[in-house]
């Protein structure tokens, strides 16, 4: 009896021993669990992709607000990346000249670059449908959406990689506004006042203005202004009050006229070389990719915000002359685009490339005119001259 007591007493203990032992283990375990969940908290896990350092010029001088909205770029890449993934930011002439900078990513002379895609209209005239479009009656936001949803991308693959065999990677970003006429020593009143101007323009746009009897010539940003004051130049074009003003243009001239059809939409091109592309880690190529993005709706704000600021100053303080293009002027524009148009889409992928577009906008921007009303409308309501 007093075995099978013993034996008893021992098994009772050995299960409440085991059982102290099991709730120990468990609250070891928990503790340890807990542990490990602090430290994924205080210690994340981090990319182990090997940093890389990339040489990256714009096409434009280190003055212009293009140029701080391509190092804009490359804030967003740097930061995002925590420094695995560096853009080193050049301006243009920094390696290579403006119009050099594609054929330098190309041959890896150069990493990445940004600037716009008809600086490209040399080796092909379908390149400026990817950044200066023809009027459709679409906005540069709209060209974005195009590229994303509408097959742009593809088309523009296909040109780059297909057709042209270029060794890049490219990126559409940064809408941006309707660009203004251009400076000239005295209003443009009709069309027949651009006949025989020196004009500087680029991509298409070269086109639209020989149409008009305009004397072409095609410069890079930096070269416009001393042209000017040389009387190179009778008149031009660049993109916005803020870069017209920081390049010069009110020293050349004082006349600026806002409103027109030859580039009311365009966007940059932020290109790589692609087996500098195509060697980075999959995190890599993806923050290059998005932090387009994120970059395109930045440089849409800042824009808004100085290039009004300038305009401003331009009147104020440069004592510019501000005047909107005539409608005949435009209309003249207009119909100078059909002539282009027609010519260039004897090239069969030209004329895919526009067809994709006008299906685009057919749709797209039927939807935003029946959708939006007229801004201007509200605007005067607030801000117009007061009746009375």
């Amino acid at each position: 009896m007093n075995e099978q007591n013993d034996t008893r007493i021992a098994s009772k203990a050995g299960k409440i021993d085991s059982g102290k032992t099991g709730r120990r283990q468990f609250l070891r375990g928990a503790g340890l669990a807990a542990g490990a969940a602090a430290a994924t908290v205080a210690m994340p896990n981090v990319s182990r992709a090997q940093t890389v350092t990339m040489k990256y010029q714009s096409t434009w001088p280190t003055k212009d607000i293009f140029h701080e909205m391509a190092a804009d770029y490359a804030t967003r890449v740097n930061e995002m990346s925590g420094g695995r993934l560096k853009l080193e930011v050049l301006a243009a002439g920094s390696v290579v000249p403006a119009f050099g900078m594609q054929d330098a990513v190309h041959s890896g002379v150069l990493d990445a670059g940004h600037g716009v895609t008809a600086y490209w209209y040399g080796k092909h005239k379908a390149f400026s449908l990817f950044g200066t479009v023809p009027p459709f009656g679409w906005d540069a936001n709209g060209v974005l959406a195009w590229m994303n949803y509408g097959g742009g991308y593809q088309l523009y693959n296909e040109l780059v990689r297909d057709i042209l065999k270029l060794n890049i990677v490219g990126f559409v970003s940064g809408p941006m506004p309707c660009q203004p006429l251009g400076w000239f020593k005295q209003q443009v009143k009709t069309a027949d006042d651009l006949k025989n101007l020196k004009y500087r323009t680029v991509g298409l746009s070269a086109d639209v203005f020989k149409e008009m009897g305009a004397a072409v010539t095609i410069v890079a940003g930096g070269e416009i202004v001393p042209a000017m004051d040389r009387g190179l130049l009778d008149a031009a074009e660049f993109n916005n009050p803020s870069s017209d003003r920081v390049l010069g243009f009110p020293d050349v001239s004082k006349v600026y006229m806002l409103q027109s059809w030859h580039q009311s939409a365009e966007a940059f091109e932020i290109i790589f070389n692609k087996a500098k592309f195509d060697a980075l880690a999959a995190e890599q190529k993806a923050i290059l990719k998005y932090a387009a993005e994120a970059a395109s709706s930045d440089m849409s704000w800042k824009a808004l915000d100085r290039y009004s600021k300038d305009l401003a100053e331009l009147q104020t303080k440069d004592k510019v002359k501000v005047f909107t293009t005539p409608r005949a002027v435009m209309d003249a524009q207009l119909k100078a685009w059909d002539t282009v148009l027609k010519a260039q889409n004897q090239e069969a992928f030209f004329a895919k490339v526009i067809k994709s577009q006008l299906d685009w906008v057919r749709r797209t921007v039927r939807y935003e005119l029946l959708n939006t009303p007229n801004r201007q409308l509200a605007y005067n309501h607030f801000f117009g001259q007061k009746k009375g």
